[in-house]
């Protein structure tokens, strides 16, 4: 048995894990970032007679939460789990036991509420001279400079969660008009990725507009992605899963008009399968193989 934890904006995930997940726990941080780790731990390790190897995943390694953190289960797991990029570990995760198991050479794609990629190369975790390797969150692909993209990268900016919004937004305020508006009764800072979508699959104009814009966006990184990396598959996750039936085809398509046929007709690409927990279960399978 091994444990992984996630580390998220707001709360943290946990999972027992030996050749699947076991145990699963969810604890929001409400300020204090290890408190929420412990009582996640504590929950999934219940029933685990010793100490398990015990791996972190974070959207920002080094920083001094993260750091915390892993201090805090030092003291709680006995040695101190190492820190690893969560679309590292989700890339992990989904070439050990999801969409990609078998793999050999993998690259996880993902965006939600951040937006994350990792590589697998002979089934060994690429992390750079630092850990930051394949930071997509980073990746130019507007040449226009705005202060959003110097704060959070260009990608994230479009695609993440509040990118969609803000899109959806600016489209509201250039005269636009969208049936989001009517559902969140004119308060535009109620709107949510979620209405967006929802909107889109209701055959709103706008909210279909902004969705194949940000498959334009996923498509060139993802195409940009392969050119780096030639995987053997390449998973996507996040929105690209969870909400396939708008984003999947249309972002496969973006990357077909981006790529060589040659490249592309070798490549397998799958929706990511292990959801949510993905970077905690690949924490967990990195700790476990001490990678």
């Amino acid at each position: 048995m091994r444990i992984g934890v996630e580390l998220d904006d707001a709360s943290v995930t946990a999972v027992a894990v030996d050749d699947r997940v076991q145990s699963r726990a969810s604890v929001a941080a409400k300020g204090d970032l290890p408190a929420a780790a412990i009582a996640a731990v504590r929950q999934v390790m219940r029933g685990v007679a010793t100490p398990a190897p015990t791996g972190i995943a974070s959207f920002v390694t080094d920083t001094p939460a993260a750091s915390g953190v892993a201090d805090a289960l030092a003291k709680e797991c006995g040695t101190r789990p190492s820190i690893v990029a969560s679309g590292t570990a989700a890339a992990v995760a989904e070439a050990w036991i999801g969409a990609a198991a078998g793999a050999r050479d993998v690259v996880f794609f993902a965006v939600s509420e951040h937006t994350t990629a990792g590589l697998v190369r002979e089934g060994v975790p690429v992390t750079g001279a630092r850990g930051r390797a394949a930071s997509i969150a980073w990746l130019s692909l507007n040449p226009v400079e705005r202060e959003d993209y110097r704060k959070s990268g260009c990608l994230e900016a479009e695609v993440a969660a509040a990118g969609i919004v803000r899109r959806l937004i600016w489209r509201i305020k250039s005269g636009d008009r969208s049936r989001v508006q009517d559902t969140v009764d004119g308060d535009l800072a109620a709107i949510t990725v979620a209405h967006v979508l929802d909107a889109a699959r209701a055959h709103d104009g706008v909210s279909i507009s902004v969705v194949r814009d940000t498959a334009k966006y996923l498509g060139m990184a993802a195409a940009n992605l392969v050119v780096v990396a030639d995987p053997g598959t390449l998973v996507l996750g996040g929105f690209m899963a969870s909400a396939a039936d708008l984003l999947l085809e249309p972002v496969r398509v973006e990357i077909s008009r981006r790529l060589p046929r040659a490249m592309m007709d070798a490549l397998t690409i799958v929706p990511a399968t292990l959801g949510a927990d993905a970077a905690a279960i690949g924490a967990a399978r990195l700790a476990a193989t001490g990678q």
